[in-house]
This record gives structure tokens, sequence and C-alpha cells, in this order.
């Protein structure tokens, strides 16, 4: 018996060192999170999300602009923006407040998501700053975007695929029209091709080159 005994002495001490040495063993390193990409959307996708938000404002807000940025890499051939902004008026309250949509996600630029700006004064009367019922709005960006293409938006975008293309939503109270303008150029104010388009019906309504 005794001599069994020394013989489980070396195997213990054995595996005991076998046991010391997985235990010290570093763990795996912890894959790296996959970065997030940039998101893009067309404009009626992002404004009910601004809508929505801007009704914290007050019950009675409507919107009466909305605006897309051009930033690089963007799709705006498929009527989509990383960044939408759109500007809502309370009458009651006499106020208006800008909202902003981004999907952008690169170094410097704000956090993805929904912002807000300063309040700001609101007059009914200034023709300008329109408000208007939000089911106006049945014809996405995407859609207007093709329909200035047939007017003269595709000479353009043959000609450089990387044309920056703007869109804006504003409402023409002497006609009761909503309508999309789609802007070819550097800016809005840097237009080669201005193309009008109503926002309800999707019917070309006119071009300013």
């Amino acid at each position: 018996m005794r001599k069994l005994s020394y013989v489980s002495i070396p195997l213990f001490a054995a595996t005991l060192a076998l046991t010391s040495c997985n235990s010290s063993a570093p763990a795996p390193a912890a894959t790296p999170a996959t970065p997030k990409a940039s998101e893009f959307l067309a404009g009626r996708e992002v404004f009910q999300k601004l809508y929505v938000t801007a009704h914290a404002v007050a019950g009675d807000v409507r919107p009466y602009h909305m605006e897309s940025r051009f930033t690089k890499g963007s799709p705006a051939m498929e009527g989509k923006s990383g960044i939408w902004r759109a500007d809502f008026a309370s009458p009651s309250k006499k106020l208006s407040k800008s909202f902003t949509w981004s999907g952008i996600v690169a170094p410097g630029a704000a956090e993805p998501g929904v912002s807000h700006g300063a309040d700001d004064t609101y007059s009914p009367s200034n023709t300008t700053t329109q408000i208007f019922d939000p089911q106006y709005l049945k014809i996405d960006s995407d859609a207007a975007f093709k329909v200035a293409q047939q007017h003269g938006g595709e000479k353009l975008t043959r000609a450089n695929s990387a044309q920056p293309i703007f869109y804006s939503l504003d409402f023409d109270a002497r006609k009761s029209q909503l309508v999309w303008r789609i802007t070819y150029g550097e800016s809005q104010y840097d237009a080669k091709l201005n193309v009008s388009v109503d926002a309800t019906t999707g019917v070309f309504l006119r071009s300013e080159p």
C-alpha cells in the first residue's frame, strides 16, 4: 500500500501543474464591433419621423418646408439623402422650429438620429412659410426624381454620374399645391436645372434652367 501511495504523488503533481497552466492561459481576444454604416432615406420616410417628433411642440403643429442636403457618397439619384431638415410651425403658439434627421456616420459628423433647432417666431400671414396638411404628401422624392430625369435631368446625370442633386418640399398656397423641387447643381442656389413636380399627383409642373 505504501508503494502505491508513492507512485500517486508524481501523478498528482503533474495534474496540478497542467491545471495551473490551463487557468493562466490568456482569454481569446474579443471580436471588434462592426462599424455602423451611414443610412440614406427617401424624403417621405424621414418626414414621418420628423413630424412625429415635432408634435411635442404643440398639437396643431404643421410642416411648411423640407429639404435634403447633399453629402459625398449620397445616393441622390435614388431620391435619397443622409441628411434631411424640415420646418414646422404652430399657429396657436406662433412659433416655428426646425428638425433635422441625420444618418451619416463619419468623423466630425453629428450623432445619427433626430435633432432640433431653437424656437423661432411664426407669422401665418407670411406667404413663404405657409403650413400644409401632411395628407398632401403622396409622392416620394424617389418618384419625383424619375419625373425630373425625363425633363432635362437625365442629360446632366449622364454627363456627370456624381452630379449633386437636392430635394426641397414647399406648399404653394395660391394653388393649394405641394411641390417637390429637384435641383441639379453644386447647391440649391447655384443650379443648372430646377424641376418642379406635384407632390400629390406626381405630375410634372415646370423646369427652369
